[in-house]
């Protein structure tokens, strides 16, 4: 690699790299032309179980990242198709804020979460991996897990099954406080 980097004018970044051709696919195929299938519109249809949904609100409904960055790393989605959060009701935009601390809540006590990162990523550039259906990720984290988002430098280790974990989710959900 030294070799290489002399023959470009580089220098070495200290990062390590994960080369994942096999994700291409899936890349490409969220990113690339609009779809006529939305993953977003279609769960929704799905039973709880296939469509790996925790839990369903009027507006909007929470369900686990089939790609997760931790255990446990929910999405909360509006049902209707909108890219972005400044395109959602106002009753949308509530119902998301409310599912988030009730899925925050459900984690904390289900598996003992220290912490959370909170976000949306509005467009491709942003780094939408959907930016086609406005979605909001909430990763769970515990003390001496890793790094902010370790799936960028190393390869992430899922102790549990997805299934497993939207079941305990789903079974143990806290609504209002």
């Amino acid at each position: 690699m030294a070799d290489y980097l002399e023959g470009m004018g580089g220098m070495q970044d200290n990062f390590q790299r994960l080369w994942t051709p096999h994700r291409l696919v899936y890349i490409e195929g969220l990113q690339g032309p609009k779809r006529d299938n939305c993953v977003f519109c279609e769960a929704p249809e799905k039973s709880d179980e296939d469509g790996l949904i925790v839990y369903r609100g009027k507006t909007a409904y929470v369900l686990l990242n089939l790609f997760p960055y931790n255990t446990g790393h929910l999405l909360v989605c509006p049902y209707r198709h909108v890219s972005t959060y400044d395109l959602a009701t106002a009753e949308e935009t509530a119902e998301i804020a409310l599912l988030t601390q009730q899925a925050m809540r459900t984690i904390e006590q289900s598996s003992g979460a220290h912490g959370f990162n909170i976000g949306m990523n509005q467009g491709q550039v942003a780094g939408a991996g959907i930016a086609e259906h406005l979605h909001q990720h909430i990763v769970p984290r515990w003390r001496n897990d890793s790094n902010f988002f370790p799936i960028i430098a190393k390869t992430k280790a899922i102790p549990k099954l997805l299934g497993e974990v939207r079941e305990t989710f789903a079974n143990n959900w806290v609504g209002d406080a």
